[in-house]
This record gives structure tokens, sequence and C-alpha cells, in this order.
């Protein structure tokens, strides 16, 4: 009698000897492209429920994870988890995860350079997620942490998490332990803590004061005061700038970073004095700034 499994067996001796005839049916071809395209998805689907694990202990329950098109990559590493051990204290088999909440009307610019200092020391997994508060967002802001990691869907690949949640929320804000600190609030203060990431020695108190000072006037009357205190503000930096290349000492600084990006976002660069000018395009040329500058387009 013809049974099933006779057909199953004659099929499976007609693929074998076309395998050994160096013959491929298209059919079977088609079938594992399609398998291969579903494990990729499954891949993504994996990494986006470990991106939302972190958050589902926090407020942000209510996350709509419907848009994280990419992740963040990571260059040369200069420094090994041993110093986030000190920094930020031991976790085993979890990944640090800093959950930052900003409103998409208020990019944190500053805090985009910072993720791109981050990237250069830390092997860093960057998401975007967009809050169900928030109906839409302009595609700029969906990649504004960089291109997707090849290695997302593998947490263990990396030192830290940075978690970028567009939400409305009054001020920006950022979460990383919910059992042992209450969030950072205010792009300044967040951005305090990731600076200090990237500089965990001690800090000279005189250039340590300079630089919070720049800082609180860039936010507040930079970035938030009238026509006048911005006019003030650049007074004052062209000044600063004409004795230093840059705000708080000989290199770089937290200053710099943020009062570079509160006059690019005030609208404030083009009509800014010459000293001004030139300490604006040596941030530029530094390459940290380019995600945060493409969202002024």
């Amino acid at each position: 009698m013809y049974t099933y499994a006779e057909d199953w067996r004659s099929a499976l001796g007609e693929f074998d000897l076309q395998h050994l005839n160096g013959e491929v049916d298209p059919a079977m071809q088609a079938l594992e492209a399609r398998q291969d395209e579903i494990m990729r998805r499954l891949y993504e689907l994996k990494a986006a429920v470990e991106g939302i694990a972190k958050t589902v202990t926090t407020p942000d329950a209510d996350l709509d994870a419907t848009t994280i098109p990419q992740q963040g990559s990571a260059s040369t590493v200069l420094t090994g988890t041993s110093d986030l051990d000190s920094l930020l204290g031991k976790d085993p088999g979890a990944l640090r995860d800093l959950v930052i909440n900003a409103h998409p009307s208020r990019p944190p610019l500053s805090l985009l350079v910072l993720h791109s200092l981050l990237c250069q020391r830390y092997r860093v997994l960057s998401t975007v997620h967009v809050h169900s508060s928030i109906p839409a967002v302009a595609p700029p802001l969906l990649t504004c942490l960089g291109p997707r990691h090849s290695h997302s869907y593998a947490r263990q690949h990396f030192q830290l998490g940075f978690t970028l949640i567009w939400k409305d929320v009054p001020k920006t804000q950022m979460k990383f332990s919910v059992q042992t600190m209450c969030p950072v609030e205010g792009e300044g203060n967040v951005a305090r803590f990731l600076f200090g990431l990237l500089s965990p020695g001690p800090r000279e108190a005189a250039a340590a004061t300079l630089s919070d000072a720049w800082v609180d006037t860039a936010l507040f009357q930079l970035s938030e005061g009238g026509a006048k205190e911005r006019a003030a503000v650049l007074r004052a930096l062209n000044a600063a700038l004409g004795r230093s290349p840059w705000l708080a000492g000989a290199e770089l600084s937290l200053a710099d970073i943020v009062c570079a990006c509160c006059v690019r976002q005030s609208g404030s660069a083009p009509s800014a004095p010459p000293n001004v000018q030139r300490w604006l395009k040596s941030c530029e040329n530094l390459g940290h700034f380019g995600q945060a500058y493409a969202l002024m387009h």
C-alpha cells in the first residue's frame, strides 16, 4: 500500500540527489532566505524586549516601543568595566542602563554630544524609544544616537546602556537605579552626571566651579532668556574665549559642550562675535557634535 511516508522518503531522495548533482531547488532557496529573515527579526525583537526590561520597573511602564529604529555604535574603548563598577556600582549579569526622558520639542543637544564621547570610551548599547504620550516624532530624532549596532541583540557585549525616550515631560530627566537614587532632573544636571563618567578623577575646584557657572548661564540665560540676556552671554563668551581657547581650562570641558549647544539651539551662532565663531568651529571639528547639530537643520 502506498503511504505518505513513502511519498516523503521519495521527496527526500530527490532532494539529496539534487544536492549531490550540484542542483539547488529555487523553492528551497526561498525557504532558507525566509528562515534567515525570520531569525533576524527575532533577534531584533529580543533586543527590543531586553531594552524595555530595564524601564518597566520605572513610571515609564506604558512605553510605546513600536519605533525602535537604531542602536548606537562603540568605537575605541579607552577604559574598562572596572571604572564603571567604581562609578555606578557592581551589578553582575545586568547591563547598566541610563534611561533619559526628553521632550522632542526641546532636544537635549548636550546629552547627544556626551553620548558620542561615551561611545568613544565604553561599549555603549544605544536605543531610542517613543513614549505613548508623544503621537509622533521627526525622523532625525529617531536616529539621533547613530546607526543600528550590528550586535544589538547581544546585550552582554556592552558595558553601558543609553536609552533615550521621547516623552511629554516638563524637563529632561534621567533614571539609572530606581532602588538607590532618585531621578536626575534638568539637562544640566544630567550632563554633569554623564560627564562624570568620562572624567572620574578628582576635579580642580576652581575649574569645576567655573564650568558649573557656564553650564547654568547657558541653560538659564541663553536657552531661556530674552534677547538682551543672550547678547550679554555672547559678550561674556567672547571675552573669555579671547583669553583661552576653551571656557574652563586647557581642553574641552562640560562648559564648552553645553554652551556650544545652547548657542546653536538659541539661533545665536550666525551673529556671534569672532572669538565665539572660532570656538564653535573648534567644537565642531572635534567630531562629536555632528548628531546634535543635525537636529538643528
